[in-house]
């Protein structure tokens, strides 16, 4: 028999993989031309060309046994110096080698952190709206995770409920940003006051509580949008990148993490998360992969393709009298349902062949997520089926 831990995952699966699973049958059903399905966040647009040649030219110069060998746990360290030397081009900071870590995309790095940081029965906080795995990941750990309610206005976080949640037994507080479901990005004065938070509780309780900072959407801004770096504002970070949106290699599963010198106990820490990719069965960030992302850097995939689709859906479900908010970043729009329950909404977009995601799958009920990361002619062929169920809806 499956451990009671698996069983309670086996008998309420991903809400997002089913959704994608049945859209799939229905793309057999009715057409893949006449389903929109919004439900996964599935870069559609291509990976920059750079990445095939680099590819290429890697597999045709670089010794095999180099190339797909293994090396330290850390991962390559001329590729780890490329990441350090980037960002600290892009951000004013000041990392080495020593300060990356190649991870199995941004997911493998966190379960690292997480690993790396707690015992049982330490509680990490996260900010509702969040990706839904992040309970998963805490529990592996056999932690607990702690969700602060939204601020639905502008789905900042609460820094009122965090100062109120944070314990003696608070080992970090993961944050998302730009953020999935909602496409917000969190500001630099949100950022500040998390930080100020987090440094009066570790004084007040003798503690370290480390920010685990989740950005593989980073690169995916709009309209001259930035992120803050965080490590600039709170010493105890551990930020998780993910090249999967910005080349969009989703299945390549190739990110890294950065741990600042600054961080408490920075060497051991760094000792522990490179043991916990070994331990946890990684054993280092895929080899190929390593290389071709430290050649393309400075590549991304084309962000103008999101955001021409977010326009187009964003001011059509508008004008149909829908409530949402629009993206600042990443490819997700959150919508207000306009039912009570927002998994009756979900089934009712089904009908005309629109898939959406629950927001409770997010921990925020009375909302669905719609990931805008498909073709333009999906955005474009859904919308008389949004228009006829807001009709149907009385909108």
């Amino acid at each position: 028999m499956i451990s009671s831990k698996m069983q309670g995952l086996v008998d309420n699966n991903s809400v997002i993989r089913q959704m994608f699973e049945e859209g799939l049958k229905m793309a057999e059903q009715f057409g893949k031309e006449n389903v929109y399905d919004f439900s996964l966040g599935n870069p559609n647009v291509p990976a920059p060309q750079k990445v095939r040649t680099t590819i290429e030219r890697l597999l045709r110069e670089e010794d095999p046994t180099d190339l797909h060998g293994y090396m330290s746990n850390a991962g390559f360290p001329s590729v780890r110096k490329k990441i350090a030397d980037s960002l600290n081009r892009r951000f004013d900071t000041d990392f080495k080698e020593d300060n990356i870590l190649m991870t199995v995309g941004a997911a493998g790095g966190l379960n690292c952190a997480l690993k790396a940081l707690l015992d049982p029965g330490d509680e990490v906080i996260t900010f509702a709206p969040f990706f839904l795995e992040y309970k998963n990941y805490v529990a592996n750990y056999d932690g607990k995770l702690i969700a602060i309610k939204p601020d639905t206005k502008t789905f900042q976080p609460d820094i009122d409920e965090l100062e109120r949640a944070v314990t003696k037994k608070t080992k970090a507080v993961i944050i998302n940003n730009p953020n999935n479901p909602t496409g917000v990005i969190y500001t630099e004065e949100t950022i500040k006051r998390i930080a100020h938070v987090l440094y009066k509780k570790q004084e007040e309780y003798k503690t370290t509580i480390f920010i685990i900072s989740d950005e593989p959407y980073r690169e995916l801004v709009y309209t001259g949008a930035s992120v803050p770096y965080i490590t600039k504002y709170y010493k105890n970070t551990i930020v998780g990148y993910s090249f999967s949106k910005t080349l969009s290699l989703p299945g390549e599963r190739i990110g890294y993490l950065v741990l600042p010198d600054e961080a408490e106990d920075y060497e051991r820490l760094f000792q522990a998360l490179t043991i916990a990719n070994r331990i946890l069965g990684f054993v280092n960030a895929p080899s190929l992969m390593q290389k071709v992302v430290a050649e393309c850097i400075d590549e991304k995939a084309d962000i103008g393709y999101y955001s021409k689709n977010r326009d187009l859906l964003y001011d059509a479900l508008k004008e149909y009298g829908y409530e949402c908010i629009r993206p600042e970043g990443a490819f997700y729009m959150f919508i207000k349902s306009p039912v009570e329950d927002e998994k009756d909404f979900v089934a009712k977009a089904k009908e005309h062949h629109i898939l959406l995601v629950p927001g409770s799958s997010f921990m925020c009920p009375g909302y669905v997520r719609l990931a805008y990361c498909v073709s333009y002619e999906t955005c474009l062929n859904s919308l008389p089926g949004f228009k006829k169920l807001a009709e149907e809806l009385e909108i």
